[in-house]
């Protein structure tokens, strides 16, 4: 059941991650191409990560109710997702700066 917040938010993280993909269209070289497919590869791994401990944080939870793992494995997951990407954008101008 964990799996599920993934399947519910993929397609606003596919959004997210067309977007980063996709502006500022220039300057497109490979060393971009590099750290933006990395950035998105990390992001998409540390949601999945973060989407399983915040499910496993929720079922262990004494008195919560059913649905609270679910919350919390899609706001781990949404947060990690956004963490990286913000994290990515600040850190991609220094990087093709070099």
């Amino acid at each position: 059941m964990a799996w599920l917040s993934l399947l519910l938010f993929l397609p606003w993280f596919l959004l997210l991650g067309s977007l980063y993909w996709l502006f500022p269209r220039q300057p497109r070289t490979p060393r971009r191409r590099l750290f933006d497919s990395t950035s998105l590869a990390l992001a998409f791994a540390l949601s999945i990560a973060a989407m399983l401990w915040g499910y496993h944080i929720g079922r262990v939870q004494p008195g919560a109710g059913p649905i609270w793992p679910q919350v919390l494995a899609v706001l781990y997951a949404y947060g990690a997702f956004l963490a990286v990407l913000v994290l990515a954008l600040l850190l991609r101008p220094r990087y093709l700066a070099r």
